[in-house]
């Protein structure tokens, strides 16, 4: 596979095996960072727009200064210039910067990364499990893009145990909520549903575009609808829309009639429109 190998940081095109940021920055000691993850294709981020401004909400929640649009869209270009490639994944992270030990920030300002991977597509189909952690939808960052993904981590890395490649959670009052780094829809007696933000989920944006193109709708859902769900897909950056046929030790058909139509449906919507 081709490896991208620039990098921006603040300000500075940089080789990525080189490329560098403070031992002290708060993004690393304490995850005092936020983040946005977007798909390439043939050299462009799709969606750039929505996730510009979910990073400002994440940096918001946070108390980080607002991330200066321009700045950020100049440091993508410029990532995506050096390395065009056909489908990739564009990291945006912004963290609290230099800042003493400690859970206090320091005064240097933010720091600003541009990162590019290349991806191969995903697979149509896929298993979830389901992972004995709840998300706290009481959390002081609850609905933020956070650099802490500690517990995605261990969450994912149990996923990839049982042989899935997506771990999902309920949340402190037992409803269903998320993935580590996807949003879960369900077919419930013909209708498509998925987790309110309330839940705790993040406000995704492949979740949004397929609630606004595919006649899905918010529900509050307990964690055993995925026992009773006719069909359920996941979506996310580099997902789009892709189907789950197995969720634990239960295998579903897939893709289902209305999985199918929503996958063709966001792949023409999305090709029609990189910035929806």
């Amino acid at each position: 596979m081709h490896n991208p190998t620039t990098s921006w940081v603040n300000g500075a095109l940089v080789d990525s095996t080189r490329a560098a940021v403070s031992v002290l920055d708060h993004g690393l000691t304490t995850g005092d960072g936020v983040f946005e993850t977007m798909k390439v294709v043939d050299g462009r981020p799709f969606a750039l727009t929505r996730h510009l401004d979910r990073l400002t909400r994440s940096a918001r929640g946070l108390g980080l200064p607002d991330p200066d649009h321009d700045l950020v869209r100049r440091a993508c270009a410029e990532v995506l210039a050096a390395d065009p490639v056909p489908l990739g994944r564009l990291r945006v992270t912004y963290t609290g910067g230099v800042a003493p030990l400690g859970s206090e920030r320091g005064t240097d300002g933010p720091t600003l990364v541009a990162a590019l991977g290349a991806i191969t597509r995903r697979p149509d189909e896929t298993g979830v499990a389901v992972v004995p952690w709840r998300r706290n939808e009481h959390s002081a960052v609850v609905g933020l893009k956070t650099t802490s993904y500690a517990e995605n981590v261990v969450a994912l890395a149990a996923a990839h145990r049982a042989g899935a490649s997506e771990a999902l959670f309920a949340n402190t009052a037992g409803r269903l909520c998320e993935g580590t780094g996807s949003n879960v829809f369900l077919v419930l007696g013909g209708r498509l549903l998925t987790p309110p933000l309330a839940s705790g989920c993040l406000a995704g944006i492949t979740r949004q575009l397929v609630l606004d193109w595919c006649g899905a709708e918010e529900a509050d859902l307990p964690l055993d609808a995925l026992r009773d769900a006719e069909e359920v897909f996941l979506t996310s950056s580099t997902r789009d829309v892709q189907a789950v046929t197995r969720v634990d030790d239960r295998e579903l058909p897939g893709p289902g009639p209305v999985t199918a139509k929503a996958m063709a449906v966001f792949a023409e919507r999305s090709g029609d429109d990189l910035d929806p």
